[in-house]
């Protein structure tokens, strides 16, 4: 981490750590790792954090902190990796965070010994794209300058009417579950914009791409099984789950349901403003994974 920084005047006569706080969004962790182990220089000179600045001062921060290149195993892509955060495609079937069961084989224990901090999650059983910070600071950053903008590939039951729209519905926890969110009136406001990209008359199924407003837990499943166009696999909120069952998609179900082998849901673009690149606008995008692709191929002929 090297931080340059001219003095604005809304910070005159700060203290050199409340600039770290507010303009770099640093934890009081971060502050004083910088300040014990790292440079903190004023005008070319060092500088104690809480030494006071003025209008046009110069500030020089630099902090390393060894993360490290990371070590996917060869299951895990690395699209884009620099000192401060990796754009990581996951295989489905990981989970994101190291929990019990999972303590050595989870995304984050597999690519590297060091801590790590996700700027997002996804489920086990969803493929593609997140963003991996390696450190406190950067997870900061990009959390809150990045504006991140995530799209999604999902096999569907039915055809959606309109083929593009916005799915707007307020998401709650389901009472007494830990798991299931519902489309509720008192729940979180949400919102999902969907485009079909292909529909597929023999089984009745759609191929279609979400992009998140908003970040809820489980929404494009939720929203999905709301309108009745479920995705293929889900076992929470499919036609064929115990807890939203669907009648009327059963018999499909019992068809296709199986085929992708998991929740057919893949993390397919990330565009964002890189904070360590000034601002620079990046994207990166993954293709549909193997597994989803068969079976949209199989749906071909």
């Amino acid at each position: 981490m090297k931080i340059k920084y001219f003095v604005q005047s809304e910070y005159n006569g700060c203290e050199i750590q409340q600039i770290m706080r507010r303009e770099f969004a640093m934890s009081t962790t971060w502050v004083k790792r910088v300040k014990l182990y790292g440079t903190v220089d004023l005008n070319g000179v060092h500088a104690r954090v809480k030494d006071r600045v003025k209008t046009g001062d110069e500030l020089f921060f630099e902090y390393e902190d060894n993360s490290g290149k990371l070590t996917p195993p060869s299951n895990v892509g690395v699209f884009f990796e620099n000192e401060s955060y990796a754009v990581i495609n996951k295989p489905a079937g990981m989970v994101t965070h190291p929990s019990h069961g999972h303590l050595e084989d989870s995304l984050l224990t597999c690519l590297s010994p060091n801590t790590l901090h996700p700027v997002m999650r996804l489920d086990r059983e969803t493929s593609g794209l997140l963003i991996v910070a390696k450190d406190g600071y950067a997870h900061n950053m990009l959390a809150t300058d990045a504006d991140i903008k995530k799209s999604y590939l999902a096999l569907c039951y039915g055809r959606f009417d309109p083929e593009a729209g916005t799915l707007s519905f307020p998401i709650a926890r389901r009472e007494n579950s830990v798991m299931i969110r519902d489309c509720v009136e008192n729940g979180k406001p949400s919102v999902t914009h969907y485009r079909t990209v292909e529909y597929y008359s023999k089984a009745d199924i759609s191929l279609v791409e979400f992009e998140l407003e908003t970040g809820r837990c489980h929404q494009i499943r939720t929203h999905c099984c709301h309108v009745g166009h479920p995705l293929l696999g889900d076992g929470l909120y499919g036609p064929l789950s115990i807890d939203n069952p669907n009648e009327e998609l059963r018999k499909q179900a019992l068809i296709y349901d199986s085929l992708p082998g998991r929740c057919a849901l893949h993390a397919c673009k990330i565009e964002y403003n890189d904070p360590f690149d000034n601002g620079k606008v990046k994207i990166f995008e993954s293709p549909l994974p193997d597994d989803m692709q068969k079976v949209v191929d199989g749906f071909k002929y």
